[in-house]
């Protein structure tokens, strides 16, 4: 008779992925909380502990006070992570932490804590940035390893999927007729994570990061699974620029219609049209004149404006309903 498998005990993992657009970039709050000086960036997170934390969201911000020195304002839960082996320990026998991811948004800009720093998201996920075309990198590396991946055999065959990799790639990717969708951030980085594409797969022991040798990096690698779930984050932030107004905790009180539409373009990835990006910030009603100008733009004084907060009771989903590339 075969033994019980060992127990092992199950930890709460709380982190942050915190966003902040400065110099029209996106970028992300990452710590070094052991002060170790290691190669690869972490975000900031703590264990929950129900003895000293009432909430998971105040364990949170504790943690967020604790690394950063920051306060944050908001504050909202992701995705709760709970794989086993997306961990940076080979024969792991530990206690299964459970990951619970949270995105934040602050427009601060100096970081005086030591081991604190801000790096571009693009910098994980350079495949995810449009804005001045549609990434050479996709095109050169990402497809043609894909497509050579998709026809070796799958080490996962007993896993049941809705979609073949080939279906996947097209999808994920946007060819062969099938438009980028700037919101599969998520999808991107589990197809490159299962296709063995990225350090954190050969990290991890992914049997197919063992087929590639040599192979550039694709992007920053982070710390045990924290890209997956800063994929996470950037995915609900694209997604929520339609229905809600969640830009607007990225600006300053008062901004220009410039300065509202190169955040937009920072979180999206995508160029967009100036005329058309007015047009549709005047007919969804979002912002109002303050009746002042910014004097300092180097040209001729541009019109302030400040957000309309009656809008989240006038419309059920104000947001920014921007379109992405071959959308």
């Amino acid at each position: 008779m075969d033994s019980p498998p060992q127990q092992t005990g199950i930890e709460l993992g709380l982190h942050a992925a915190i966003v902040t657009v400065q110099q029209n970039q996106p970028f992300v709050i990452c710590v070094n909380p052991d002060g170790s000086g290691g190669s690869e960036d972490s975000l900031p997170f703590g264990k929950f502990t129900p003895l000293a934390h009432r909430t998971l969201e105040i364990g949170l911000r504790n943690w967020v006070k604790e690394q950063t020195g920051l306060d944050l304002g908001y504050v909202e839960q992701l995705y709760t992570f709970g794989d086993r082996g997306r961990h940076a320990q080979k024969g792991d026998r530990g206690p299964h932490m459970v990951s619970i991811g949270y995105l934040a948004l602050t427009r601060v800009r100096d970081l005086r804590r030591k081991g604190v720093m801000r790096r571009c998201w693009y910098d994980y996920f350079p495949w995810e940035d449009w804005r001045a075309g549609r990434p050479q990198m996709i095109g050169e590396i990402i497809e043609p390893l894909l497509h050579k991946w998709s026809r070796l055999p799958d080490e996962d065959a007993g896993r049941r999927r809705p979609l073949g990799r080939k279906e996947r790639i097209r999808i994920c990717f946007g060819h062969d007729g099938v438009g980028w969708d700037e919101e599969k951030v998520l999808d991107r980085y589990e197809l490159l994570y299962e296709a063995g594409l990225l350090h954190e797969a050969g990290r991890d022991g992914r049997h197919a990061a063992s087929l590639w040798s040599g192979l550039p990096a694709l992007g920053r690698p982070m710390m045990y699974d924290h890209r997956r779930i800063l994929a996470t984050a950037i995915s609900r932030m694209r997604g929520k620029l339609k229905y809600r107004p969640l830009v607007f905790e990225l600006l300053p009180g008062q901004f220009t219609l410039y300065e509202l539409q190169k955040v937009v373009e920072a979180i999206s990835g995508t160029p967009l049209h100036k005329q058309n990006f007015r047009r549709l910030v005047e007919a969804g009603g979002l912002v109002e004149a303050t009746g002042k100008l910014q004097k300092s733009t180097g040209g001729r004084p541009a019109k302030l404006f400040r957000f309309r907060r009656t809008a989240l009771v006038e419309r059920p989903s104000p947001g920014l309903r921007v379109k992405g590339p071959g959308r």
